[in-house]
C-alpha cells in the first residue's frame, strides 16, 4: 500500500480521493484547513483526515513525512506553500495549477530537489499538452498547433451560459492573467479574453478565446519548431462579452474575491456537463501540407455510484494517472517533469487514464 498526501478536499480533491482509495493500491492522508470539509467525505480504513493550516509549511512538511508523494488540489495561490513543504519532506510533488507564476516557482524548486516535481497535471494544462506533443511528433515540419478545451453545462439557463464545475479562483485567474502563444515563430504574451473565434459542432455554436495557463510548458518545448501555437477556452457565444464587462469595464479583475463571492452566490454548480477537447496540428509530412485533428467529448456520469461532473472526472483522472506513471517509473523520478515528456500511449493505457480513450458510449449525453 502506497501512502500519499492529498491537500485539498474540495470537488476535485474528493474525486481524487475516491479514485486512489478505490484502486486498492493507495492509502491517502487528506489534508484540509476545514474540518467541515473533511467531515463531508466518507470514512475509510485507507483514509486519514487531517485538519491543518496548509500555509504552515513546517507543519505540512511534518505531516507529509514518510509519504511517497503529495498531490495538490488547492487553489493556485497555495501552490508555493505546498511545493516548499514537499521539498522539505523529500516527497514527490504533483499539482493541477494553471498559474504561470506558481509553476515557475515549482520548476525552480525542482532544480535542487531529490524527488520529481510534476506541475499542471490536469486536463488543461495537462492532458492536452500530452496529446498535442504526441501529434506533433508525427510531422516532419510543424506549421500551426491549436489547442481548444472547454467544460460546459449541457443545459445552460443563465445569461453567462455557464455553471460552476471547476475552481472559481482558477476560472477567474485564467480570465485575468496573460497568455503565452507563438505567433509567426516568436513566443509572445497576449491578453486573456482576446482573439475570439467561433465554430459549430453538431449544429451548436461555440466561441473560443485566449485564457491563461492552458499551454503549460508547451510553448517552451515547441519554440523554434512551430510557426503558430495557441490555447483557447471553449464557451457558448456571449459568455466572453459578459466576463469582459465584469472584469475590465467594472474592474472586478482588481477585486477578485468580490467577483468570486458574486459568482458562487449567483451561479449554480452542475454535474450535467461535457468536456470538449480539440487539438489540430498542421505541417508537412513527406513534403505535403497536412492537418491532423484530435476531438473528444466526455460527459459527466456516475463513478462508483456517485454523480460526478465531467471536469471532476477528467481532472482527477489525469493527476491520478501521473501518480501511477511516476510510481511505475514511466516518468522521470527526479527534477521537474513536463507533461509533454509523458508518452500518450502510456497515459491512455493507464487504469485512470482510460477515461480519455474515445468511446462511442461517452460521445452522447448519458440518459437523464
Amino acid at each position: 500500500m502506497t501512502q500519499v498526501g492529498l491537500v485539498g478536499g474540495g470537488k476535485i480533491g474528493e474525486m481524487i480521493c475516491d479514485l486512489l482509495i478505490g484502486s486498492g493500491d493507495y492509502s491517502v492522508t487528506l489534508i484540509d484547513a476545514s474540518q467541515a470539509q473533511l467531515d463531508k467525505l466518507p470514512d475509510s480504513d485507507r483514509l486519514t483526515k487531517l485538519c491543518l493550516d496548509v500555509t504552515d509549511t513546517q507543519a505540512l512538511s511534518a505531516a507529509l513525512d514518510g509519504h511517497f508523494a503529495v498531490l495538490s488540489a488547492c487553489p493556485f495561490y497555495l501552490t508555493r506553500k505546498i511545493a516548499r513543504a514537499a521539498v522539505a519532506a523529500e516527497v514527490h510533488y504533483l499539482d493541477l495549477t494553471e498559474d504561470m507564476k506558481s509553476t515557475e516557482l515549482v520548476r525552480e524548486l525542482a532544480d535542487n530537489a531529490t524527488t520529481a516535481f510534476i506541475p499542471q497535471c490536469g486536463l488543461a494544462p495537462g492532458f492536452i499538452s500530452i496529446v498535442a506533443h504526441s501529434m506533433c511528433e508525427d510531422f516532419d515540419e510543424l506549421d500551426t498547433v491549436r489547442l481548444r478545451v472547454g467544460a460546459l453545462p449541457m443545459y445552460p439557463t443563465n445569461s453567462l451560459t455557464y455553471n460552476l464545475t471547476w475552481s472559481t479562483d482558477g476560472v477567474i485567474n485564467e480570465y485575468c492573467e496573460p497568455c503565452e502563444s507563438i505567433m509567426d515563430g516568436e513566443r509572445v504574451i497576449v491578453p486573456a479574453l482576446t482573439q475570439r473565434e467561433e465554430f459549430s459542432l453538431d449544429g451548436i455554436k461555440y466561441e473560443t478565446f485566449n485564457t491563461s495557463g492552458g499551454l503549460g510548458s508547451l510553448a517552451e518545448t515547441l519554440a523554434g519548431k512551430v510557426n503558430n501555437l495557441s490555447y483557447q477556452t471553449i464557451r457558448y457565444p456571449g459568455h466572453r462579452e459578459i466576463m469582459k464587462t465584469l472584469l475590465q469595464d467594472l474592474r472586478l479583475s482588481e477585486r477578485r474575491e468580490l467577483l468570486k463571492d458574486i459568482l458562487e452566490y449567483a451561479v449554480p454548480a452542475t454535474y450535467q456537463d461535457v468536456v470538449f477537447i480539440f487539438v489540430t496540428v498542421s505541417g508537412k509530412k513527406d513534403g505535403r501540407l497536412l492537418q491532423d485533428t484530435y476531438a473528444n467529448k466526455i460527459y459527466g456520469h456516475k463513478v462508483g455510484g456517485v454523480e460526478r461532473a465531467a471536469i471532476q472526472i477528467t481532472t482527477a483522472s489525469a493527476i491520478c494517472t501521473m501518480l501511477d506513471l511516476l510510481h511505475e517509473g514511466l516518468v522521470p523520478t527526479r527534477g521537474c517533469v513536463r507533461q509533454e515528456q509523458v508518452r500518450l500511449e502510456d497515459f491512455l493505457a493507464n487504469r485512470f487514464g482510460q477515461i480519455y480513450v474515445p468511446d462511442t458510449s461517452r460521445q452522447q449525453p448519458p440518459n437523464q
